[in-house]
C-alpha cells in the first residue's frame, strides 16, 4: 500500500501570520508524501513568504488573486473547491477564523472554504491574547459545531516575545491530523486494534532497570499505518523518544505488569492485538529498596532472575492475535514455536543482527509465518511498509472472518 497522500489533492491556505514559514515546511513534506498541493494566500500572506516558494515547492501555480486572469483557479473561482480532498489552512489567523465562522467569502481562500465540501482542517496561530478573546473563542466553537477540524495551537514562545497558547503546530503534527482525517474511511473502518511498542522496564533498584534495545519505532509505525486505513488504535507503550501519532489512543507504561494490565484491558473491546513491545522475559527476584552501593571489596554482584509469565492465554477468544519474535539464531524455528505455544493468527519474525534490520532502525527484514505452515519472505524495507504488510494480511483475516460469521 502506498501513500495514503498519493496523488491526493491538498489545498493549502496561507493566511498572514509569522508562521507562513512552517507552511513552506509543511508544502514540502505533503510534496514528499506523493500529494498534489496548490497552495491559496491571502494578500496578507504574501507579505511574509513570496508565492514564488511555494510554486517552487509544489510546481503548481499560486493563486492569490480571485481576479487574476492568468491564474487557471481564478477564473472559475470554486475549482480548486471541487477537486479538493482537503482543505488545510495553516496558519490561520483570527481574521480568517472569523471568517470561516460568519461565512463571509471576500477572498480566494475564503470563498474555496465556503464552497467546498471537502473536510476543513485549521491551524490557529495568533498572539495568546487574541486566541483567549471571547469574540475569538466564540468562532472558533461556531467553526468546530459545524465540523471543521482544529489542531493546536501550542503554548510556546510566541511572535510577540511572550510565553503564551498561540504558537501554530509543528507540520509534522498537522500532518498527522491530514492523515486522520483522510483515513477514516479506509478498509480498517470500524475496526478496533490494540498495538503494544517499545522495551519493557523492570527495576532492580530505585536507579538501575532490566531493559532491551526495542526503540520503539515497530509499534507505532503499525499505529500510524492502522490509523490511516480507518482503525481505531490504541496504542499501549513504554516510555520512548517517539512522538505520540496524531488520532491514536495511547497508554504509557513500563513494567511487563503493568503492559500486561493496559493491554488486556484494551482488548476488551478490541478486535485485534498486535504485539510489537519487546516484553522482558524476567524480572529481578528480589527489588532493592535502595540504590545498590559499589564496594570496594566487593568485584561481583549477583542478580538472581525469574520469570515473567506469559500472559498470551489471558486475551480473549474472539481477538485475532498477532505476534512478533525477534531473533538472533533459529529464526523461522524459534519463531514457529513461539506461534504454536501463544496460539497467533500469524506471526512476523525478524533477525535483529542483519544490518538496518530491528532495533533502532528505519527499515526492517521479517518473514511472515502462518499455523498452516506458510513463510513469506519480505526484502528489507521501510518499517511503515512492513507495517501495511501486517495490516493487509489482518485485513484480509477480518473479511474471512465476517464471511463465516
Amino acid at each position: 500500500m502506498g501513500s495514503l497522500l498519493e496523488n491526493k489533492n491538498v489545498v493549502l491556505g496561507v493566511t498572514g501570520s509569522i508562521a507562513c514559514y512552517k507552511a513552506v515546511q509543511l508544502a514540502s513534506q505533503l510534496v514528499q508524501s506523493g500529494a498534489n498541493v496548490h497552495v491559496i494566500m491571502t494578500k496578507s500572506a504574501t507579505q511574509f513568504v513570496s508565492p514564488l516558494t511555494f510554486r517552487s515547492i509544489t510546481h503548481n501555480q499560486v493563486l492569490t488573486d480571485v481576479f487574476d486572469l492568468n491564474s487557471e483557479h481564478a477564473i472559475e473561482h470554486v475549482s480548486l473547491a471541487n477537486k479538493a480532498a482537503v482543505l488545510v489552512v495553516a496558519p490561520a489567523t483570527a481574521n480568517f477564523i472569523a471568517k470561516l465562522a460568519n461565512g463571509i467569502s471576500d477572498d480566494s481562500l475564503s470563498i474555496t472554504a465556503l464552497a467546498t465540501k471537502a473536510p476543513i482542517l485549521v491551524a490557529p496561530a495568533m498572539d495568546a491574547n487574541m486566541f483567549h478573546n471571547e469574540a475569538f473563542q466564540n468562532n472558533l466553537s461556531t467553526i468546530l459545531k459545524r465540523g471543521s477540524n482544529v489542531v493546536g495551537p501550542n503554548e510556546g514562545y510566541l511572535s510577540s516575545g511572550k510565553i503564551g497558547k498561540g504558537r501554530m503546530s509543528d507540520p509534522s503534527e498537522i500532518l498527522g491530523h491530514i492523515c486522520w482525517i483522510l483515513g477514516q474511511n479506509g478498509d480498517l473502518a470500524g475496526r478496533s486494534i490494540v498495538i503494544s511498542a517499545g522495551g519493557t522496564h523492570e527495576a532492580i533498584d530505585p536507579v538501575r532497570i532490566i531493559t532491551n534495545r526495542s526503540s520503539g519505532k515497530m509499534g507505532y509505525a503499525i499505529a500510524e499505518a492502522a490509523r490511516d486505513r480507518g482503525a481505531n488504535v490504541t496504542l499501549v507503550s513504554s516510555t520512548t523518544n517517539i512522538s505520540p501519532p496524531v488520532g491514536v489512543r495511547i497508554r504509557i507504561t513500563d513494567t511487563v505488569e503493568n503492559m500486561k494490565n493496559e493491554i488486556l484491558t484494551s482488548c476488551i473491546s478490541a478486535d485485534a492485538v498486535i504485539m510489537a513491545a519487546a516484553i522482558s522475559d524476567f524480572r529481578v527476584s528480589r527489588f532493592e529498596p535502595n540504590k545498590i552501593k559499589r564496594k570496594k571489596s566487593q568485584e561481583t554482584l549477583e542478580l538472581l532472575l525469574e520469570q515473567n509469565e506469559d500472559f498470551s492465554s489471558e486475551f480473549p477468544s474472539n481477538v485475532i492475535r498477532v505476534g512478533f519474535a525477534a531473533e538472533t539464531e533459529n529464526i523461522i524455528e524459534n519463531a514457529k514455536r513461539k506461534l504454536i505455544e501463544k496460539n497467533l493468527a500469524f506471526i512476523v519474525a525478524n533477525d535483529v543482527t542483519i544490518p538496518n534490520s530491528g532495533f533502532g532502525a528505519d527499515t526492517n527484514q521479517v518473514t511472515f509465518i502462518e499455523p498452516n505452515g506458510s513463510i513469506n519472505p519480505l526484502p528489507l524495507i521501510s518499517k511503515l511498509e512492513v507495517a501495511h504488510h501486517i495490516l493487509d494480511k489482518l485485513h484480509q483475516l477480518f473479511k474471512a472472518r465476517d464471511e463465516k460469521e
